[in-house]
């Protein structure tokens, strides 16, 4: 409990901010049986009310908004609807990203299979969906560190658009590129952090933003493929 106390970023009388650690599903449900949600509201009396503002991947690391009051849940709820929160996630992908690949706008599916996991795929039929890339860095031609904007918010809709252009996610083993240059199968853990998010206020105009430093294993794979 004292690890996820010290992951709050932020916190006032509406909301907090949490940076997720990755391999926790942000609620319980199947195979899971305590998410992020469920022992936030265990760790305070005050906070048995507490409704996440939006979901991140289990393996996804980074900021997260935990309503603690149900107007500002409408609230933040209408404005990821109008697509007024800003989101900027920071993904390593491989191969060479090439910089004038600014946008991915392919619509997407989800699909169940048998076992009642989700798979994503770019389909005609699907949702639309946009994201737009910026690149921050290239180690080689190994594999890129990405700036990664949703501007929809479909399930797995960042790394399915990377795989979509060849450059998958690494660590990414739904979405993997296997065929494809900096394939990397060593790395085990999806190396997505979602570093940074901003809203408005509610009732105030002002602009809150908050960022959550990457976590250890991500950091370690950047020095790595720096000194290579």
């Amino acid at each position: 409990s004292q690890f996820l106390l010290k992951r709050i970023l932020f916190e006032n009388e509406l909301f907090l901010v949490i940076n997720k650690p990755a391999g926790i599903a942000v609620h319980g449900g199947s195979g899971v049986r305590l998410g992020l949600i469920e022992a936030m509201r265990q760790l305070k009396p005050q906070w048995k009310e507490l409704e996440l503002a939006h979901r991140l991947d289990r393996d996804t690391s980074g900021c997260m908004i935990i309503a603690k009051d149900p107007i500002f849940l409408r609230q933040i709820h209408q404005q990821l609807k109008q697509k007024s929160v800003n989101k900027i996630y920071l993904a390593l992908v491989q191969g060479y990203w090439p910089d004038q690949l600014i946008e991915v706008d392919a619509p997407l599916l989800k699909n169940y299979l048998r076992s009642g996991e989700r798979v994503v795929r770019v389909d005609k039929s699907g949702k639309s969906s946009l994201t737009r890339f910026e690149t921050v860095e290239h180690f080689g031609r190994g594999a890129t560190l990405i700036k990664a904007m949703p501007v929809t918010g479909r399930t797995h809709q960042i790394r399915v658009h990377c795989q979509s252009t060849g450059h998958a996610i690494l660590g990414d083993p739904k979405y993997a590129c296997p065929g494809q240059p900096g394939s990397r199968p060593d790395i085990k853990k999806l190396c997505l952090h979602a570093a940074s998010i901003e809203f408005e206020a509610p009732h105030g105009g002002k602009m809150f933003k908050f960022e959550a430093p990457l976590d250890e294993f991500m950091e370690a794979q950047f020095k790595l493929l720096r000194s290579q």
